[in-house]
Order: C-alpha cells, then structure tokens, then sequence
C-alpha cells in the first residue's frame, strides 16, 4: 500500500490528528493537506502516479518551429537529399535564420516517429581516416549500376555510371553513363577529366579489370597493362589500388555512387534511356557540388572546398622513361607472342623453330626485346607498332622468279 494511501486512511477513516500522522509517518502537514483536498475532489484518483512535467516550459521549441523541422525533413526526403539532424540544422539557419541544436532537431524527429533505428555497425574508432591535404592529390575513381525505366513503368536495361571524386574535397570530377563500362571508356573519361581539371599526382580504384590486369588470370594478364594503366604512366600519374576484399579504401566514391542513387531513385520522372539519366546526373552534380553541404568539410561545399588550395601534380616527370618489365612466356606452337599494350592484343612473329621456347621478354616503352630463358640468347628486338595487330619478323624478300 502507498503512502499516500496510508496517510489519507490515518486521518479520513481512523480519524486520526494531522499533527499525529506527519509525526508518524514523517511527511510534511502541508502535504497532508494537499493531499486531502486532493482525495475530496478525485476520490481514489488521488493515489495515481503524477506526470512531474512543468506546467510552464520559458525555453520550450515554438510548435511553429518544430512543424518547419518536420516539413523540412519530409522535403529533403522525397526529394532523395540527406534529412538528418546536421543537414536540417543547416537549412534552419540559411534560410530561416533559425539556430537549433542538433540533439533538438534529433529529439524532435524521435519523437515524430521519424528515426528508423540501424543495425549496430563497428565503431567509427576501428576505421582509420583519411583524406588529401590537397586537390588533385588523389582521385578516386568507380562506376556502379543504375536500372533504366522503360515507358510503361516496367524495369528496363542495367546501366552503368562512371564516376571520378576527388579526395580531398568530394568534388565531383566526372559523372558519365553508359551501357557498359569497358578499358577505352575509363580512358576517354579520364583523358577529358584530366582536360577539364588538370593532371592529379595520383588515381584510386579497385582491382576492376577496367581499372588493373594486376589480378587478371594467366601470365599474359598478370605481366602486362591496360590501357588506363598505360595512360596513367604516360602522365607520371601514380596509380594505387585497394586491398581485395576492403571497400572501405574507396569509401568516398562508394558512399557518393549511395548518395547519387538515393536522389535518383526518389525523382518522380525515371530515365528511359542512357542520355536522360545523364542529364539527371548533370542536374544532381550541379547542386551536389555547388550547393549542398558537406558534413565532412565542415558544412562546405565540394566546390568551395576544391577551390581553397592549390592543386596538386604529378611528383614525377611526364617525359620520364617508362618503366623497364620483365615478362616470362613460352613461344606457342605457331612460332607468336602475344602481348597486350594500352589495352590492345598484339601478335608477335618469332618464328616456328623457336616454338615451345621459354623466353624472357624485356619490354621498356615500345623496345621489346626477347631473349632465350635458358641460354641468354637474344632471339628479336623490335619497336612495337601500336596501329597494327601483328608484328612480323621483317619484310620478306621476294621470291627469285623462275627462268
């Protein structure tokens, strides 16, 4: 039994003194009085728990501003955009010059029904943090799938975005689309991103095959380049890789390839073909890179960011010579090589008493030269012709024509 109910049965039914009851129980006499005015106006309701919330809040959010919180947050939801309590926060304050806390705005949203609780994920403390000091310093680069809509609102063919971030700023370099991203696209897009923005000293990606053969199955994948990669060395561009296996190392061209198709998913209008999903791309990078704020770059734009330092270049000398590499391969049955250069499969002759020859080949630019792996003897040398497929062994001479 509650005290309450102790106190009010003392002196209502036993018809004990209010004097004796506070001694005995040791409460206050005036809360033996409020509580007996209580019981004569709400009988047994009286003993119920209390709310013990103020009757007056001084500091209390206006109902006007918790609404805009509200309609903000279903604004930038269906429109696709970030609606959490940071980017709320900033639009309060730049366009209604209202400053709210985010644990405010967070609360509020809470209370709405609004937060959606996620799954418990590894502490920020067990990733490591990085990012450039400078522009241009490095780039990452990735492409993702997006499905088109057909006209009659049915899904219709998987599509393919290329994407090239800069990782100081999160500005977005280049976003294109495509049918398929192959070798000679990755290299077209990056040649007209290096026009449009300068040479980075370096370039991320993971180990696509459009990116690195490093990890391309047999020997002539693993000891030759593609095309991107030979377009990376021609501008002394340094190129580096993440490890199989961790995403994380591109994690801000990852996360930007979720931010873009969130916003496209959430557009009313879906795009029938490649080109109208570029220009919904183009529509998003505008105000991506130019208006949106950057949790990460202190409430920045990418653009702004970008444009605060100067950029970084190559460490290295794009006249340098490239890079010497050894390669080990058989001669076929056919008396050929096979040789893949800036992404282009090239035959060359060696000639059928050499077949089956283990040779090393020393390839340095465009000198090949070929050398027998157990005597040291140098079989052919030769400039490779990039325009043509197969590399003979020299102009045949004419046959002498009979008497």
């Amino acid at each position: 039994m509650s005290k309450a109910r102790l106190v009010i049965t003392a002196v209502v039914v036993e018809g004990r003194p209010v004097r004796e009851v506070s001694a005995a129980y040791g409460v206050a006499r005036s809360w033996i009085y409020e509580l007996l005015d209580r019981y004569r106006e709400e009988g047994d309701q009286a003993f119920e728990p209390r709310s013990r919330r103020p009757h007056n809040q001084p500091s209390a959010i206006p109902a006007a501003t918790v609404e805009l919180i509200l309609r903000l947050r279903h604004q930038l939801a269906r429109q696709g955009l970030d609606a959490g309590a940071h980017t709320i926060g900033w639009h309060l304050v730049e366009q209604h010059q209202l400053t709210v806390s985010e644990a405010t705005i967070w609360r509020i949203l809470k209370r709405a029904g609004l937060i959606t609780p996620e799954p418990k994920k590894k502490p920020k403390a067990a990733y490591m943090s990085f990012a450039a000091e400078q522009p241009n310093q490095m780039w990452q680069v990735d492409f993702t799938h997006y499905r088109l809509t057909r006209p009659d609102g049915t899904p219709g063919a998987d599509v393919e975005i290329l994407c090239f971030l800069d990782d100081h700023s999160r500005y977005a370099l280049s976003v294109t689309c495509y049918r398929r991203v192959t070798g000679p696209v990755v290299v077209t897009a990056f040649q007209q991103t290096v026009a449009d923005q300068g040479i980075p000293a370096s370039v991320l990606s993971d180990n696509g095959m459009v990116f690195t053969t490093r990890f391309a199955g047999g020997r002539a994948g693993r000891d030759t380049i593609n095309g991107f990669s030979a377009e990376l060395g021609r501008l002394g561009v340094l190129q580096k890789h993440s490890k199989p296996n961790h995403p994380t190392t591109c994690g801000k061209v990852e996360r930007f390839h979720q931010t873009l198709k969130k916003w496209l998913t959430a557009q009313p209008e879906q795009p029938h073909t490649v080109a109208e999903l570029h220009a919904l791309c183009n529509t998003f990078i505008a105000y991506y890179n130019n208006s949106r704020p950057h949790r990460s770059l202190n409430r920045r734009t990418p653009l702004a960011a970008y444009q605060a330092r100067p950029k970084a270049a190559p460490q290295v000398s794009t006249e340098a010579e490239p890079q010497a590499r050894i390669r080990r391969d058989v001669v076929d049955n056919h008396g050929k090589l096979s040789l893949r250069h800036n992404g282009r499969l090239h035959h060359i002759g060696i000639g059928r008493t050499h077949a089956r020859t283990p040779i090393l080949m020393l390839i340095n630019g465009l000198h090949i030269r070929i050398i027998h792996a157990t005597t040291g003897e140098l079989i052919r040398e030769l400039i490779l012709n990039p325009a043509v497929d197969y590399q003979p062994r020299g102009v045949r001479k004419p046959r002498p024509k009979p008497n």
